[in-house]
């Protein structure tokens, strides 16, 4: 049996890693890149995968060259013209606050003949926390520490932070103007909008302030007077399509999901397993969609329908997690806890679940790997699964076990990726 165990595993950890180095911006930037403009060329962006961005720009580009860009702490990478910034994420911190504020410096002054290549890529909501005026960065962090912990979707929670920020919806490509702003997304987010990626800092912004007020309503997060005030006033407005001062801006997608599970999904059919993508946006609470895939895989395994055995489910997306106990958890592990509770250690049914950025939580785990045999050896150890999935404690079961996927960096961030295999 361990033998067994054992190339399954191996087969997920392939699968996941070949999705990561589908998005490497490496790979995906250099066929995105505009042609050289009279005038400068600015670089600037935020995220998770920006420096790595930055730094596939540098290597392809012909002329003259500088900027800034900001990154998640450790994800920083050497590049010679543009400086990387280091910022905390997912609760902003003041380098970021100072990286935003230079950003915005640096833009200013600009004509019709330069060019601003922006790299923006998830995480960036976080790494560049502007403050509206009148909202100062600790009201900032508290709106953001709530919306992570309401079980609020990813577009919900960049709805808010667009209207309290001085950079995000849009603002950030006015600011450019009247420069042209070519913007190179690596996507994050369910059905790839630009405004949902960082908070859409060179994206037109339809919603509005009356929006952000309802999903604060909705999640009852008690908010700061200071941002209550600003959206009930329309003051924290975005910039909105058709806004003249984007008329120069441009949005290129150079990496989405899709294309990393497309990779996944190639490789394993090269080992022989049929593979079926099951979507790269799927939402909702992560222990629900666990709970509801386990159906799946239990069915398939069972009777070989609609699936035909051996086959992969693959799926990406992001999930939330409502936050109910003090463990130490992540909505990939949230995930693969319920799946596995609801399998009650199911017979042929594998399983590994992570973020392709390396970071599921605020752990420095991407994930975990769940086996038919994970709950009898949990049960071996006195640890209760069903227990620590009421404490949201995911990190904390699967690393006892030994079954915690550790990427570090991977410079990159397409959302989560969940594969489940069926033999």
């Amino acid at each position: 049996m361990a033998k067994l165990i054992g190339w399954e595993r191996r087969l997920l950890r392939e699968m996941f890693d070949a999705a990561i180095a589908a998005a490497q911006p490496a790979l995906c930037i250099p066929p995105h890149l505009p042609p050289a403009p009279k005038g400068r060329t600015i670089v600037i962006g935020a995220g998770k995968a920006s420096a790595a961005m930055a730094q596939a720009v540098e290597r392809n580009w012909p002329g003259q060259l500088e900027g800034l860009v900001v990154t998640r702490y450790g994800y920083a990478v050497p590049c010679e013209r543009i400086e990387i910034a280091e910022a905390a994420h997912p609760v902003p911190d003041e380098a970021g606050h100072r990286a935003a504020q230079r950003m915005l410096d640096l833009v200013q002054g600009l004509s019709p003949d330069d060019l601003v290549i922006c790299l923006i890529s998830g995480g960036g909501s976080a790494l560049l926390p502007l403050p509206a005026p009148g909202v100062t960065m600790a009201e900032k962090q508290a709106v953001n520490q709530a919306l992570l912990a309401s079980g609020a979707t990813i577009s919900e929670m960049n709805c808010v932070r667009r209207h309290i920020s001085a950079i995000k919806g849009g603002r950030l490509a006015a600011a450019c103007a009247p420069a042209r702003v070519v913007t190179l997304l690596i996507s994050d987010v369910p059905g790839d909008d630009p405004i949902d990626i960082a908070s859409g800092p060179t994206a037109p912004d339809p919603s509005t302030c009356a929006d952000a007020l309802a999903i604060l309503s909705r999640y009852r997060i008690a908010a700061p007077d200071s941002v209550l005030a600003l959206l009930r006033s329309g003051e924290g407005e975005t910039v909105k399509p058709g806004d003249g001062r984007l008329a120069a801006s441009e949005l290129r997608m150079a990496v989405a999901p899709r294309m990393a599970l497309e990779a996944s999904a190639r490789l394993a059919r090269g080992a022989g397993i049929r593979t079926y993508i099951l979507g790269d946006s799927l939402e909702g609470e992560a222990r629900d969609v666990g709970k509801a895939m386990a159906g799946m895989a239990r069915y398939a395994a069972r009777y070989g329908e609609p699936f035909e055995k051996p086959c992969v489910l693959l799926s990406g997306g992001e999930t939330t997690v409502t936050l109910r106990g003090k463990g130490r958890g992540g909505r990939n592990v949230e995930f693969l806890l319920a799946l596995g509770v609801a399998l009650e250690g199911q017979e042929g049914v594998y399983a590994l679940a992570g973020d392709t950025d390396g970071v599921d939580g605020v752990e420095e785990i991407a994930g975990a790997i769940l086996t038919p045999d994970t709950l009898a050896r949990a049960a071996a150890q006195g640890l209760r699964p069903r227990l620590s999935l009421d404490n949201n404690d995911g990190h904390g079961f699967f690393q006892a076990l030994g079954d915690s996927v550790v990427t570090g960096p991977t410079l990159t961030n397409v959302n989560d990726f969940r594969a489940i295999l069926i033999t």
